[in-house]
C-alpha cells in the first residue's frame, strides 16, 4: 500500500525523460511511480490537488539560517531614510537592555540615509552601552566610542566615525559574547520554517565557524540540536569556512595540513543534514561598495578590496582542493573572480580532480572574458537574482553603462555552458524562490529598470536553477530536483503554473503546500 498518492495536478518533474504527468505515488519518503504506474494503487492517503500544479521542491544552494533567524528576532533600524529616525530606534532598543551590555541591532544602510551617521552621535543615545548596528550587506557595521575602545589601536584609527568592514567588523564580532547554543537553534528553526513556506526544501548555509559572522565557535552544533529537537523541516547542507579549519599533523600523503573537526570534509553526513562545501572569502560586498573591481566603482576611486592578499587565497583554495573539499568560494567582484579561476585553475592543475564540482558563489560581476574560463574549469556560477530585483538600480549606478549588463548574469552563463544555479543569500535579499525566477525572466528591479536585459532567462531554465541544477551543486542530484521515481518525495504545490502566467505574476503564485519525503508542511 502507499503511504499516499497525490491525484488530479499538472506535475511538472523536471525530467526530461517524463516532463510531466498527473499522478504520483509516494511510499516510505519516495517517489514509487507516476501516472499508469501507480494510478488505482491503493494508498492511505489520497490527495487531490484540484488541478494544481506541482513541482520539485526548491532548493536555495546559498542561506544563512542562523544570521536570518537573529535578524529577525532583533531590532531593526530599517527603512531608514533619516538619521534621526536610527537614533530614535537605537534609543528605544537601549532601554530595553541592562546598562554595560551589548545592544545589537540590524538593517542599517548608508546608502539611503540623508547625511552620515557617526559613533559620536550614536554615543549620544547608547547609556554606556556597547551599540553595534549590523549592515545589511552582512560585511560592515557601524558602532559607537564604547566599542571603538576596546579594538586594537591600528584599527580603531582607521574607523573614526565608526564604520568598520570585512576583517575590521570581524575584530568587533569577535568582542561580543557568543549566542547560546538554544538561541542559534531557536533562530535555524524559525529560518527554516520561513524557507518551508516558500517551497525550500533543502539549502546550503553558506560559511558555519566564519569571523565574519562569528555568532559562536560552536554554531554548527545549532543545526544539530535543532535536528534532535524536530524543528529542521528541510534538509541542510552545511558549508564551513576555511577560516574554521585548523592546522594538523596528518600524514604527507593525506595532502591535508588544515581540517575541521576529525577531518570531516565534503559529503559527511546523510538526510537531514550533512556537511557540504569549504566556503572561501575573497572580497567583500556591493552594498558596502567592498566587493573588489578591476576598475573602479562609477564616480570615486575604489575599486573595493580582496579579503588577503593573492597569494595567501590561492593557497587556500589549492590546499582545501588537494584535501578533498568542494569548494565553494564567494567571489563578487570582477577582481575577485579573477583570483578565484586562477586558483581553481591552479589547484586543478597541480592536483587534477575533474568532478570536484567547485562553485562560485556570487559571480556578482563578471566581464565577457571570464565566462569561457567558468566553462573550460567546470565551475557553477551560484547567484542571487533577488540582488538586483531590491538592489539593481544601486548596483547599476556604482557600475555605470558599460559594466551594468554583466551584473548577476543568466543568459551569458548558460550559452557558455556553465550550470547556473539560483540562491537568496538570505537574509541579505528576499529569499522566496518564486520572486527571484520572475527576475530571472524578467531582469526588472523592484522600480521597473531593467537591468541587463540579454541576460533573461526563459521560466524552465530559471526553474531549473532552482531544481536540478541547484541539487547538482549541492551533491543531491541523485536524491532530489526532479520528480523522478526513486527519488525523495519533496515537492511544491503551487497555485497557480508559472509556465502559463504572465511573468510579472510569478513571484506571487501562492505556495499551497511543500512536501519533504512525503509528509506536507499543512499536515494534510
Amino acid at each position: 500500500m502507499l503511504s499516499a498518492r497525490i491525484t488530479n495536478a499538472r506535475i511538472v518533474t523536471m525530467d526530461p525523460a517524463r516532463p510531466t504527468a498527473r499522478e504520483l505515488g509516494i511510499w516510505q519518503g519516495r517517489i514509487v511511480g507516476l501516472d499508469d504506474d501507480v494510478a488505482g494503487l491503493a494508498a492511505r492517503r489520497v490527495v487531490d490537488l484540484g488541478g494544481a500544479t506541482v513541482l520539485p521542491g526548491f532548493i536555495d544552494s546559498h542561506v544563512h539560517l542562523i544570521w536570518a533567524g537573529l535578524k529577525a528576532q532583533a531590532p531593526s533600524v530599517a527603512p531608514s531614510r533619516r538619521v534621526d529616525d536610527i537614533l530614535a530606534a537605537v534609543a528605544d532598543a537601549v532601554a530595553a537592555r541592562p546598562a554595560g551590555g551589548w545592544v545589537t541591532l540590524g538593517g542599517y544602510d548608508q546608502r539611503a540615509l540623508d547625511r552620515e551617521l557617526t559613533a559620536r552621535e550614536l554615543d549620544a543615545v547608547s547609556a554606556g552601552r556597547k551599540v553595534y548596528l549590523g549592515h545589511v550587506s552582512g560585511h560592515a557595521c557601524l558602532v559607537n566610542t564604547a566599542i571603538l575602545n576596546l579594538l586594537p589601536p591600528h584599527i580603531a584609527a582607521t574607523a573614526p566615525h565608526g564604520f568598520l568592514a570585512e576583517d575590521d567588523m570581524g575584530a568587533v564580532l569577535r568582542l561580543r559574547p557568543p549566542h547560546t547554543l538554544a538561541e542559534l537553534a531557536d533562530a535555524v528553526a524559525h529560518s527554516a520554517r520561513v524557507c518551508r513556506s516558500e517551497g525550500i526544501t533543502g539549502c546550503a548555509e553558506a560559511g558555519i565557524g566564519s569571523e565574519l559572522f562569528a555568532h559562536s565557535p560552536i554554531e554548527g552544533a545549532a543545526f544539530q540540536l535543532a535536528q534532535e529537537s524536530g524543528r529542521l523541516p528541510l534538509r541542510v547542507r552545511l558549508m564551513v569556512a576555511a577560516d574554521a579549519l585548523r592546522p594538523v599533523d596528518a600524514a604527507a600523503q593525506d595532502a591535508t595540513e588544515r581540517a575541521f573537526g576529525l577531518g570531516l570534509r565534503t559529503g559527511f553526513g546523510d538526510g537531514a543534514l550533512s556537511i557540504g562545501a569549504l566556503k572561501v572569502f575573497t572580497d567583500g560586498g556591493m552594498m558596502a561598495r567592498t566587493a573588489a573591481l578591476t576598475e573602479p566603482y562609477a564616480g570615486s576611486d575604489t575599486k573595493g578590496q580582496l579579503q588577503a592578499d593573492r597569494q595567501s587565497l590561492l593557497e587556500t583554495i589549492v590546499e582545501g582542493h588537494r584535501a578533498g573539499w568542494q569548494l565553494a568560494v564567494h567571489a563578487i567582484g570582477d577582481r575577485a573572480v579573477d583570483v578565484a579561476l586562477d586558483a581553481l585553475e591552479a589547484a586543478q592543475r597541480v592536483h587534477p580532480r575533474p568532478a570536484a564540482r567547485h562553485r562560485v558563489e556570487h559571480a556578482g560581476l563578471v566581464r565577457p572574458d571570464q565566462l569561457p574560463r567558468f566553462a573550460a574549469l567546470g565551475v557553477t556560477a551560484v547567484v542571487q537574482p533577488s540582488f538586483l530585483r531590491y538592489f539593481g538600480d544601486d548596483y547599476a549606478a556604482i557600475m555605470g553603462p558599460e559594466r551594468a549588463p554583466w551584473l548577476y548574469r543568466g543568459r551569458g552563463f548558460l550559452d557558455h555552458g556553465v550550470r547556473l544555479v539560483g540562491s537568496s543569500d538570505r537574509p541579505v535579499a528576499d529569499g522566496a524562490p518564486l520572486r527571484a525566477v520572475q527576475f530571472m525572466v524578467e531582469r526588472a528591479s523592484a522600480s521597473g529598470a531593467v537591468v541587463g536585459p540579454k541576460e533573461a532567462l526563459s521560466v524552465e531554465e530559471a526553474l531549473r536553477a532552482y531544481t536540478t541544477d541547484a541539487a547538482y551543486a549541492c551533491h543531491w542530484e541523485d536524491s532530489a530536483g526532479s520528480l523522478t521515481p526513486g527519488k525523495r518525495a519533496d515537492l511544491v504545490v503551487l497555485g497557480d503554473d508559472p509556465y502559463a502566467v504572465d511573468p510579472s505574476r510569478i513571484g506571487g503564485i501562492e505556495v499551497v503546500d511543500t512536501y519533504v519525503e512525503g509528509v506536507a508542511a499543512s499536515g494534510s
